[in-house]
């Protein structure tokens, strides 16, 4: 795969926070396979237990640093120990009702953490590009039926989405003030929708709820089950982001803005409820698994947002980017991954043979990152 975003990451020093949560495990094994010399920085402990991090054992093939993202000292020495050309920032609290639960941490973690990575970029100096990886909910949500576009307004009714949102406001500050000359620091933000994909164990998350339902034979409880948002696997944005990491190290500051990444058309409109009795459906489980979803609106708990959309059109103009996968592809590919975990089956050799296929779907299609 070295040949992969014309060969962009072979042998580079690339830096990914956040590298043993859901996303970050995938992106090491691709980093990984495309010859990166991949330095991890997280907390101690994988964020979940068990963990895809864990389970694909990519742990022999990076150099594993641990520490806090809410510590600047931490973070500004693994930058001027490693000098990394890329910095992919992954690192933060990532669901919506915990930060209900503590948005102190949220705040600190998803805002400060952030701030302190960009700074350690500017007293160091050696970082070629930056891609700091936000999230569809960045967006002040107005329940519209049509995708959000870059330009759009920030905001964020609940402690997770705000945090996300002043993320991204710290991002252009520094980007604006710092390292907006050529030659510069080339600092991007990626947007993407709701992932979904194998080795998904978050807490509170539709996949990994639906999944552990269906292994303990209990119940799927739906919080919200009209709720529609840019489902895509997990491999999308994660192509989304390396194709414009490549585009920052070859061509600096013209691309660092903000970017969307979401799934096709067709597949924006589907609902929570959908997309889990797809899911059963696919997996093929008996009569004994029933869909529970919330009576009246006062058991749906705290505030979401029932409609989101993203409108990615600017990746697919500039980054010549689009998804690989419709949605009923990347369904499968979720029950073959939570299959071979139920099986207890070789983790490395699916995530593997996941990626490969995922790969080989794209140079179907031609897409200019493969080449």
């Amino acid at each position: 795969m070295k040949h992969l975003f014309n060969g962009a990451f072979d042998g580079i020093t690339v830096l990914l926070t956040g590298h043993t949560g859901f996303k970050g495990s995938w992106m090491s094994s691709w980093l990984l396979k495309m010859n990166a010399n991949l330095v991890g920085f997280s907390l101690p402990d994988p964020p979940t237990n068990p963990s895809n991090y864990d389970l694909c054992e990519v742990r022999t093939s990076l150099t594993d640093v641990r520490g806090d993202i809410r510590d600047y000292e931490a973070v500004e020495e693994v930058i001027r120990r490693y000098r990394p050309d890329l910095i992919i920032h992954f690192a933060a609290q990532t669901t919506v009702l915990a930060s209900y639960e503590d948005p102190k941490i949220t705040f600190d973690t998803n805002v400060g953490g952030t701030v302190n990575v960009l700074e350690a970029v500017r007293r160091t100096g050696s970082v070629k590009a930056l891609l700091v990886c936000a999230t569809d909910k960045v967006y002040e949500n107005k329940e519209w039926v049509w995708g959000y576009r870059e330009s759009d307004s920030l905001g964020g009714r609940d402690p997770y989405s705000a945090s996300k949102a002043m993320a991204e406001l710290a991002v252009n500050a520094y980007r604006q003030s710092f390292f907006s000359k050529s030659g510069s620091t080339a600092i991007a933000s990626a947007r993407a929708g709701n992932v979904i994909g194998g080795g998904d164990f978050t807490a509170h998350g539709l996949i990994a709820d639906t999944m552990r339902s269906i292994l303990q034979g209990e119940p799927v409880r739906l919080r919200r089950p009209s709720s529609t948002r840019p489902w895509l696997f997990v491999l999308e944005p994660l192509s989304g982001y390396l194709c414009l990491a490549a585009n920052l190290l070859r061509h600096g500051v013209r691309h660092a803005q903000e970017w969307n990444f979401g799934p096709w058309p067709q597949d924006s409109g589907v609902t929570t409820m959908q997309l889990v009795e797809q899911l059963l459906e696919i997996w093929g489980v008996d009569d004994g698994i029933r869909i529970q979803t919330p009576q009246g609106t006062a058991s749906a708990g705290p505030h979401e947002a029932q409609e989101l959309r993203l409108n990615w059109e600017k990746a697919a103009s500039y980054l010549e980017w689009r998804p690989v996968y419709r949605l009923d592809d990347a369904l499968r590919e979720t029950v073959l991954w939570f299959k071979t975990f139920q099986q207890k089956r070789s983790i490395p050799e699916v995530c593997q043979i996941t990626l490969d296929r995922y790969v080989s779907r794209a140079e179907e299609l031609a897409l200019p990152w493969t080449r």
